[in-house]
């Protein structure tokens, strides 16, 4: 006999609360109030809500339900938020991939991701889709996000009715493929709470309210545009969308929208300035001038926000961004969040000396739930009860945290990370290469610029154009090698392995990300 639900059972449902939880009560607290924004399209979060509803049933007919999972490939878009809500109804998973890879890699993502629905575009990204598509050797159901007839036809049928499935906040919601360490970027599962919970830092630190427009500006399979995205959601502000970066779009929708947050890297903003030199368009929302005096980094917010009191940060994609800012207190990158603790650790997984570099280890409510299908990795990263972050840092006399330097080797190039080891296996597929190694080299408007040093088998030969094209095909093009060397042999150690701190040396790398 089933026993009766206990004022204890019931009570655990009630606690239970996650992304969708939100979007619920902005529908009934902010009936009037605009949530979205993108080209004709203009949402109320009453609106929002019922497209969520609509979709939320289209996806559970085509078989995702709780733990399953669905692709997005395509830019940016309102329906990339409206997916990931969506999915948090269901429980299920949802993935912004990297729009900018190349075919090789979309198909890598979709074989390894295994989503039960992909959602692609056809504008601009789809002839390395489709190609993807025909790559992959996964099964899924296929609908085109910028097609009237596909999309929009898909959810049009479906009811506006919420789907009240309660789920609790450890559920994953959210897969950012990142740390491509190995060769394959893995794809790092954040919870519904960990989002909230940044949410919370983010918009004390960024000063984000339900008066906020944020302009998506930035790449929403990154969480530095992602992050702020959903923060502003989570506070009821309204999100701006535009497909991808593009100076002048961007200019008339910080006028029209009066945007007061937006993300904008550095080689945007010098356009911006030229293009606006004149004042032509009203940017006094977000600036002073129209040269834009008070940008220091991509994330433009007000001038009193806290973060931009302190700008140094320490964070990653599986600690949902910022874990250690500076505006906390504290010298170097500063102190952590209150949601995590951190250690600075040895390989034995013992504290080191103040002062001395070890790995940085976290624990707490911001640390991802692992990497999808990665249990070998996963154990190395939480074998010692904390996770480790494969980044080296130490600790300052005050408390606080100094970030050195990733522990695994990354090129910073503009805002994207480029792990060597995943160019240097595309090379090695070339069978005139004997050897290989990758370095990053100081770039002054990309901080960092991909050279490859390469060793040719013994009477062989290829051109340095030839083996950049090789790596444009199958790598985003960002990745690709900018420059080409060809060397006689490589520096290894006694134990065999590359001497990579020998080779930067030889051969002019530095410029690698770092924090004093």
């Amino acid at each position: 006999m089933q026993q009766a639900q206990t004022a204890q059972d019931n009570f655990n449902l009630i606690r239970m609360h996650g992304v969708a939880d939100v979007l619920r009560e902005h529908r009934r607290s902010r009936p009037n109030m605009q949530a979205v924004v993108d080209g004709d399209t203009r949402l109320t979060w009453p609106q929002l809500d019922a497209r969520v509803n609509r979709l939320a049933h289209a996806l559970q007919s085509a078989g995702v339900t709780h733990g399953q999972r669905v692709l997005w490939l395509g830019q940016n878009d309102f329906r990339v938020l409206e997916c990931l809500l969506a999915a948090a109804k269901l429980g299920a998973v949802f993935c912004p991939a990297n729009w900018r890879q190349s075919a090789h890699e979309l198909a890598f993502v979709i074989d390894d991701f295994k989503p039960a629905v992909v959602l692609w575009q056809q504008a601009e990204v789809g002839e390395a889709v489709v190609q993807a598509r025909e790559l992959s050797q996964h099964a899924a159901l296929w609908v085109q996000a910028d097609d009237e007839s596909g999309y929009e036809k898909w959810i049009a049928g479906q009811p506006d009715v919420d789907i009240e499935t309660r789920v609790d906040a450890d559920t994953p919601l959210l897969a950012i493929y990142t740390a491509a360490f190995g060769g394959h970027p893995n794809a790092a599962l954040l919870t519904q709470g960990a989002i909230l919970y940044q949410g919370l830092m983010l918009a004390y630190s960024n000063s984000i309210s339900e008066a906020s427009v944020f302009l998506n500006s930035g790449p929403l399979f990154h969480l530095g545009t992602l992050n702020s995205t959903l923060a502003t959601f989570q506070f009821g502000g309204k999100n701006v969308f535009i497909a991808r970066v593009d100076a002048e779009r961007m200019l008339q929708l910080i006028e029209q929208e009066r945007v007061s947050h937006a993300f904008v890297a550095l080689p945007t903003l010098e356009q911006i300035r030229q293009i606006n030199a004149d004042g032509c368009y009203d940017v006094s929302s977000l600036w002073s001038s129209p040269l834009a005096p008070e940008w220091t980094s991509p994330l433009v917010m007000p001038q009193g926000a806290p973060l931009n009191r302190a700008p140094r940060l320490y964070g990653q994609t599986e600690l949902v961004g910022f874990t250690v800012m500076a505006w906390l207190g504290g010298e170097g990158a500063g102190r952590p969040s209150p949601l995590v603790q951190v250690r600075i650790l040895d390989d034995s997984g013992q504290d080191v000396p103040d002062g001395d570099v070890g790995e940085i280890s976290v624990r707490g409510a911001q640390v991802m739930a692992g990497y999808f299908d990665r249990e070998e990795e996963n154990q190395q990263r939480t074998a010692d009860g904390w996770y480790r972050t494969r980044d080296l840092g130490r600790r300052l006399p005050d408390g606080a945290i100094a970030f050195v330097g990733p522990k695994t080797t990354m090129i910073k190039s503009g805002v994207e990370n480029i792990y060597p080891a995943e160019i240097e296996g595309c090379l090695r597929m070339l069978p005139q290469v004997a050897d290989v190694c990758v370095i990053g080299v100081p770039d002054p408007v990309w901080a960092q610029s991909v050279k490859a040093l390469v060793v040719l088998r013994e009477g062989q030969h290829i051109e340095a154009d030839a083996m950049i094209e090789h790596c444009k095909v199958r790598l985003a093009s960002y990745k690709k090698p900018k420059i080409v060397e060809f060397v006689d042999s490589l520096p290894r150690g006694g134990d065999g392995q590359l001497n990579r701190d020998a080779v930067n040396e030889l051969h002019g790398g530095g410029g690698y990300p770092a924090t004093a």
